[in-house]
C-alpha cells in the first residue's frame, strides 16, 4: 500500500482546495449576519477565491517547473493552511476577502502541481489507475462542498469551514515528505511576470467592475472606468505574450478552432452550471428559513448526478465525438437552468428546483470528461500541459465572473420584484437578510404582505438569474457545435516564431508537457 502514499498525498490537497470553492455557498448567510457584510462583500468571497486560482495557476505550474514540483506544493499547502486559519479568525469582512484571496493562491500552487506529482510518481497501469483515483476525488470534492458546509455550519459555527482544512493540510504535508519524491524541469525558462500581472489585472478590473454594477449601474463612470481598466489590461496581455519567447499562454494555441470551442466551453459550463449556486443558497436560507445543512442537501442533486454522469461517462460515452458530449452537456446545462427558471415561481418551494439541477447535473457529468481530453488533443504534444493549464484557468476564471455577472442579474432582479416601494429591501434580501426583515414587521396583514413581496421578488431575481445562465450554457453549446468539427480534433499550428532555446522542445510548452 505504500506506493499509494503520493496518490494519497495528491487528494488530500486536491479534495480540499476543490471543496473550498463550493463549502463557502452554505455559509453566507451566516457570515452576513456575524461580520455584517453586504452583498458585494458577499460576492466577494466567493469570487476571490476563483479569481485567484485562475489568475496563478499557469505561472504557479512554471514555477514549479523550475524549482521544484513537490517543493511548490507543499508551499501551497502551507499558505493554504494560514490563510485558512487566518480566515477563520477574521473579525471582520475585508480580512476575510484578504486571507481568502491567500487561500486562493496556495489553491493555485497545490493545483498546478498535482497531475505533475502523479505522473512522476507513477508509470504504466499504475498511472492509469492514479489519475482515474484523482479524477473521482475531483467529482466527489464539488459534491461534498456544500454538504460539508452546511454540516461544519449548522453544528459549530462558519468559520469551521475553514479551520477543518488545519488538519487536513498538515496530514497532506507529512505524507508529501515521507512518500513524494521532487521533480523538476532541468530546461525550464523564467517566469513570464508580465504576462501574469496583466492577466490578473484585466481579471481582476471586470470583476470588480461587475460586482459593483448592482449599486453603480453599468452606465455610471466607475463601472465604465473599471471595464475600460480591464480591456486594457487584457490588451496589454496579448502583447506580452506575442512579444514574449517563454509565454504564459502561447496564443497561438488559438489558431486551433476546436482548442478555441474548448476554452468557450470550460469557460461557460462553470458560469453557467455553478455560478448561481451562492444566490439559490442565499433564498434556501433566509427566505424558505432552511437550515444550511438543508441548503446543501438541496443543491446535491446537481453536483452527485454530475458525479454519477462523469463517472460512467468514460464507458458509455467512448467514442463518441467531443462535439456530442461537450455541446449536449452544455445543451442540458442550459435546458436545466431554463427548467427552473420556468417552474419556480412566487410562493414556492427548494422542490420546484430539483428537476432542473438533476439535467444540469446531468449536462455537467457529460461535458466535463470530455473537456480536457479535447483540450489535449487540439494541440500539439509538446503544449499539451498549457492546453490543460489554460482550461482550468478558463474554468476558473468563468466561475468568477459568473458569480459577479448573475449577481448584477439577481441583484436587478430583486429590485425589479420589490417595486418601487420595496427598494430599499433589495440590498438585506440580497444579503441574506430577508429573516430578520420579515421578523421585524408587525404580525397581522402587514406581515403577510411583505413575506408575498418578498417570495415575489426573490422568484423575480432567481428566474432571471436562471434565464442569463441558460443563455450561457446555450451560448456555450451554439459555440461548440459550430467550431468543433467530426471526431479527433487537429493539433494547433503553432505560429512562426524567432527560433530561440525557450521555444524549443524544453521551452515552457515543453516545460509543461512535462508536468502533465
Amino acid at each position: 500500500m505504500r506506493k499509494w502514499l503520493p496518490l494519497t498525498a495528491v487528494c488530500l490537497g486536491a479534495f480540499m482546495l476543490l471543496v473550498d470553492v463550493t463549502i463557502v455557498t452554505v455559509a453566507l448567510p451566516d457570515m452576513s449576519a456575524d461580520m455584517h457584510t453586504g452583498f458585494a462583500g458577499l460576492q466577494w468571497v466567493m469570487d476571490v477565491y476563483a479569481l485567484a486560482l485562475a489568475a496563478l495557476l499557469l505561472g504557479a505550474g512554471s514555477l514549479a517547473d523550475r524549482i521544484g514540483r513537490r517543493r511548490v506544493y507543499l508551499i501551497g499547502l502551507g499558505l493554504f493552511a494560514a490563510a485558512s486559519l487566518a480566515c477563520g479568525l477574521a473579525t471582520g469582512p475585508a480580512e476575510l476577502i484578504a486571507f481568502r484571496a491567500v487561500q486562493g493562491i496556495g489553491g493555485a500552487a497545490m493545483f498546478a502541481t498535482t497531475m505533475a506529482l502523479l505522473s512522476a510518481s507513477y508509470q504504466g497501469r499504475d498511472r492509469g489507475v492514479a489519475f482515474g483515483v484523482w479524477g473521482a476525488v475531483n467529482g466527489a470534492a464539488a459534491a461534498a462542498g456544500p454538504i460539508i458546509g452546511g454540516l461544519l455550519t449548522e453544528n459549530f459555527g462558519w468559520r469551521w469551514i475553514f479551520f477543518i482544512n488545519l488538519p487536513v493540510s498538515a496530514l497532506a504535508v507529512y505524507v508529501t515528505l515521507k512518500a513524494v519524491a521532487e521533480s523538476r524541469n532541468p530546461h525550464a525558462e523564467r517566469l513570464d511576470l508580465p504576462g501574469m500581472a496583466t492577466f490578473t489585472a484585466g481579471a481582476a478590473a471586470v470583476t470588480y467592475a461587475v460586482i459593483r454594477v448592482g449599486e453603480n449601474g453599468w452606465d455610471s463612470p466607475t463601472t465604465l472606468g473599471l471595464l475600460g481598466l480591464g480591456a486594457a489590461a487584457f490588451a496589454a496581455f496579448v502583447l506580452v505574450e506575442l512579444r514574449s519567447t517563454r509565454p504564459m499562454l502561447d496564443l497561438s494555441l488559438f489558431r486551433s478552432r476546436t482548442f478555441v470551442a474548448v476554452m468557450a466551453a470550460g469557460l461557460l459550463l462553470s458560469g453557467a452550471a455553478f455560478s448561481y449556486l451562492m444566490y439559490v443558497s442565499l433564498w434556501l436560507q433566509s427566505a424558505e428559513g432552511m437550515s444550511p445543512v438543508g441548503a446543501g442537501l438541496v443543491l446535491l442533486p446537481l453536483s452527485a448526478a454530475g458525479f454519477v454522469v462523469a463517472a460512467v461517462a468514460g464507458r458509455l460515452l467512448h467514442g463518441v465525438p467531443p462535439r456530442l458530449t461537450i455541446g449536449g452537456g452544455l445543451l442540458l446545462i442550459g435546458l436545466g437552468a431554463l427548467l427552473q427558471a420556468w417552474m419556480l415561481d412566487a410562493g414556492d418551494g427548494w422542490t420546484a428546483l430539483v428537476p432542473g439541477l438533476l439535467v444540469t447535473g446531468v449536462g455537467v457529468g457529460a461535458a466535463t470528461p470530455a473537456l480536457a481530453a479535447t483540450a489535449m488533443g487540439a494541440v500539439a504534444p509538446a503544449r499539451a500541459g498549457m492546453a490543460g493549464g489554460a482550461l482550468n484557468t478558463a474554468r476558473q476564471l468563468g466561475t468568477a465572473l459568473g458569480i459577479a455577472v448573475l449577481g448584477a442579474v439577481f441583484h436587478a432582479g430583486l429590485r425589479s420584484g420589490l417595486g418601487e416601494g420595496g427598494r430599499g429591501l433589495a440590498e438585506p434580501l440580497a444579503s441574506g437578510g430577508a429573516g430578520q426583515v420579515l421578523a421585524e414587521a408587525p404580525a397581522g396583514a402587514a406581515r403577510e404582505a411583505l413575506t408575498g413581496l418578498v417570495e415575489a421578488a426573490f422568484a423575480s431575481g432567481l428566474r432571471e438569474t436562471f434565464l442569463v445562465s441558460a443563455a450561457m450554457g446555450l451560448a456555450g453549446a451554439l459555440a461548440v457545435f459550430l467550431l468543433l468539427r467530426g471526431g479527433a480534433p487537429a493539433a494547433a499550428a503553432p505560429l512562426p516564431r524567432p527560433r530561440t532555446k525557450s521555444t524549443g522542445a524544453h521551452g515552457p510548452a515543453g516545460a509543461q508537457a512535462v508536468r502533465n
